[in-house]
């Protein structure tokens, strides 16, 4: 056997090896055989091998037959025991799969139940984590449903911030987001509500509390808020005793009520609860510029004063009540909520405000004409900024306000003074105060601080010098001087400032109101020469009374009297000119009464031969002149002496004009002889000193001019008159060619009425002669122009 042959043997054997040694595939042996050309050797070696062992298994057979046989009648027994035992096993199996079928059913409803539990286990995990947030929500529902905002907000924060990041991952989550969205608006629109009720009520609350703030200031300072309107009415009085009576003080108007302050009267809580929740809704600046709007509005509201403020001071309290009541509120809320309000807001509220109250005061008070109403301003418009000054607010526009009031009021008393001197003077009987017991002298002195040694000495009964208009105008200046007093008080004005203030609003009254009630009351055509006399006496003392009014502010004020000069009254200069003014209208009423007795006259300017006395006319009119200089013992010594030059020289200018009057066409020599006479008359009148003092010849030059015509026309001496002209020796210096030529005329017309004044020489020498004086006097009239 060759080599290969050996080979591909041993291959097949090892083949056979691998076959034999794998009992379920081979699948890689078959593969290698058939991957080579030996299959059929392979294939025969197989065969042979197969042989080779079924001769071992015919062996093995053999010698184990009766065996076999035992084996199989074994196996019949062991087949009949193995079919009983198939059917208990299918018995046993048949039973196996009904409990299975049993047991998978409730292991079923176990998984169930198990998964159930799992499920409610989980579930009540889950709600026992979203219970909070539920029992947050309602409790915020309820919250909400009571109206109780600020726990709501803390809720609606726990909510959020707390609760709602525990179940983000819940949809409902997100709906409950949403609806937290709305409730944070409902708070903040139920917070406003809150506040708008808030502004309502405190705007309703606000001249409650003004007026408890500005009644306990009045208690602070000690300060009657009610003006004392009797004290007025009795200084203002004619005929009352006109001393101010410092202790008369009225009730106050203000009721009692309880010791109430701003929060007591007006719960703040809304302010707070708001601003805290705008705070935490961020919506912090849009609360602060809401609420200052508002309370803006309502200042505004609270500046407008009642339209018929001026009328009662119920207008003014109403007014100053609902404004204190404001500002006491923004104080209050300012000192517990800062951030709300400021004190640069409140300046700058108070700022508006205050132009607007001094405005509304001063336009009201203006139409005030009542002084015990403009004392009551007075009294609130202190008490007003003393309240507010304690609030830190700067009230120097309201102290200028007073200042201008107080002039007001002064110039209110100056009206009602002028009534109160009008009724003295329409009162007065214009005749010297005359008393018969000692009781009404002392009244007399009381009321007007006279002096006189003699008149103390003198029986009653007792004549003073003036009329009662002196004591009672004395004693009104006195109550005005108080009544201005009235007002100064309290306004913290130095002694020396209010002394000041007296002087000048009593100078006011001197030179204003009484002076023209005086000037009025002298131009009275009602009143007589003998009444105009007794006023002009009672201007004397009045003017006297000046130093007592100055002691009298003094004492008043307590003021230095060194510094009073500053401030003089000027009593002495306003009765002086209204004395001036008296005398000239003496002066003039004494012409007028001399013009009644003048107009009586009635001469006959064709008279031929004089009476040989003066005319009835003059002698009562010199009659009545003396009587009327009797009058003047009390005036001054230079009033009568004027009164007395002043009726000579409108005797002498009556009896001139009525010569000179174109009415008078003609005059006959006897007229001209009468009126000489009448002439004659009023020098012996002039020369008898009807008042004493005149130098010599004073009163006689007042006829000077008529003395020189007449005596130049009665004595025919033109040769003297034309060859002294000129000159100031001259006799008849103080005849005019004018009024010689008129009277000449005049003349010459009275002889052309004489029919037979033609057939005598002389006439006709005296016609020539007058014809050649009325040419020369021509001459000289036409030289002298």
């Amino acid at each position: 056997m060759d080599e290969s042959s050996k080979e591909g043997k041993g291959r097949h054997d090892l083949l056979l090896q691998e076959v034999e040694a794998i009992d379920d595939y081979w699948g890689p042996t078959f593969r290698a055989i058939f991957d080579t050309d030996e299959c059929d050797a392979f294939a025969d070696k197989l065969d042979s091998r197969i042989r080779s062992h079924d001769k071992d298994i015919e062996k093995l057979c053999s010698a184990h037959h009766q065996g076999f046989i035992e084996s199989i009648r074994d196996l019949l027994e062991l087949k009949g025991l193995a079919n009983r035992i198939h059917g208990e096993v299918q018995t046993i199996d048949s039973d196996i799969c009904h409990s299975v079928t049993q047991l998978k059913l409730k292991g079923q409803e176990l998984a169930d139940a198990r998964r159930i539990e799992r499920n409610m286990k989980t579930t009540i995990e889950m709600l026992q984590s979203c219970l909070p947030v539920l029992r947050a929500y309602i409790k915020l529902q309820q919250q909400m449903k009571e109206k109780r905002y600020y726990p709501a907000l803390k809720t609606l924060e726990q909510l959020e911030h707390i609760h709602l990041p525990n179940i983000s991952h819940y949809r409902f989550s997100e709906h409950m987001k949403k609806s937290l969205a709305k409730v944070r608006e409902s708070i903040k629109e139920a917070s406003m509500v809150d506040l708008k009720d808030f502004l309502e009520s405190i705007r309703k609350y606000s001249p409650k509390i003004g007026e408890v703030a500005m009644r306990h200031m009045a208690e602070q300072l000690n300060i009657d808020v009610s003006a004392n309107s009797s004290v007025i009415k009795r200084l203002i009085s004619p005929t009352g005793s006109g001393e101010f009576d410092y202790e008369a003080q009225s009730e106050s108007e203000y009721s009692v009520e309880e010791d109430l302050s701003a929060q007591d009267l007006v719960d703040f809580s809304p302010v707070y609860r708001c601003l805290h929740i705008h705070t935490v809704l961020d919506a912090k600046e849009t609360y602060e510029n809401y609420y200052r709007k508002q309370r803006k509005k309502q200042a505004r509201l609270a500046l407008q004063p009642p339209t018929n403020m001026h009328e009662t001071i119920e207008g003014y309290r109403q007014y100053f009540h609902g404004i204190v009541g404001f500002f006491v509120v923004e104080d209050h809320v300012m000192n517990t909520a800062s951030t709300l309000v400021n004190r640069s807001y409140l300046d700058d509220v108070w700022n508006i405000a205050v132009s607007k109250i001094a405005s509304s005061v001063r336009t009201h008070s203006s139409y005030c004409t009542d002084p015990a109403l403009m004392l009551k301003i007075k009294n609130l418009v202190m008490l007003f900024s003393s309240t507010l000054r304690t609030y830190g607010y700067s009230v120097s526009q309201l102290v200028e306000l007073l200042q201008e009031i107080r002039d007001h009021y002064n110039e209110v008393l100056m009206q009602r003074w002028v009534h109160v001197f009008r009724d003295i003077f329409d009162e007065d009987n214009y005749h010297p105060i005359q008393v018969t017991t000692a009781a009404e002298y002392q009244h007399v002195i009381d009321s007007f601080p006279y002096r006189d040694s003699n008149l103390e000495v003198a029986q009653f009964p007792k004549r003073f010098p003036f009329s009662n208009l002196v004591p009672k105008v004395y004693r009104q200046i006195r109550n005005y001087i108080q009544a201005c007093l009235q007002f100064s008080q309290d306004l913290n004005l130095a002694d020396q400032e209010i002394d000041d203030t007296l002087r000048r609003y009593t100078n006011l009254l001197l030179t204003r109101t009484l002076s023209g009630c005086l000037s009025t009351l002298i131009r009275k055509p009602s009143l007589s020469l003998l009444q105009l006399i007794q006023i002009s006496i009672n201007t004397n003392y009045l003017e006297e009374s000046n130093g007592w009014l100055e002691e009298f502010i003094a004492q008043l004020t307590g003021a230095s009297r060194e510094l009073s000069h500053i401030a003089r009254l000027q009593g002495r200069a306003v009765f002086r000119d209204v004395r001036d003014d008296a005398e000239q209208q003496i002066y003039e009423a004494l012409k007028r009464k001399m013009d009644e007795f003048m107009e009586l006259a009635n001469y006959d300017w064709q008279l031929n031969e004089p009476s040989g006395q003066a005319s009835s006319f003059l002698m009562d009119l010199i009659a009545f002149l003396q009587s009327t200089f009797q009058a003047f013992t009390n005036l001054k010594e230079h009033v009568a002496q004027n009164a007395c030059l002043t009726a000579c020289r409108h005797i002498a200018e009556i009896l001139m004009d009525l010569l000179l009057s174109d009415d008078v066409k003609s005059i006959s020599m006897g007229a001209l002889q009468q009126v000489n006479l009448d002439v004659i008359q009023c020098e012996q009148f002039a020369a008898s000193e009807p008042v004493p003092g005149f130098e010599d010849g004073t009163l006689l030059s007042s006829f000077l001019d008529l003395r020189q015509l007449l005596d130049l026309l009665l004595s025919w001496d033109w040769s003297a008159y034309f060859h002294d002209y000129g000159q100031d020796t001259s006799k008849y210096l103080r005849v005019s060619p004018q009024r010689a030529i008129t009277v000449l005329e005049k003349l010459r017309e009275a002889d052309k009425r004489t029919v037979f004044s033609v057939l005598k020489k002389s006439e006709r020498d005296k016609k020539k002669l007058m014809e050649t004086v009325l040419r020369q006097l021509r001459q000289l009239l036409q030289s002298s122009a």
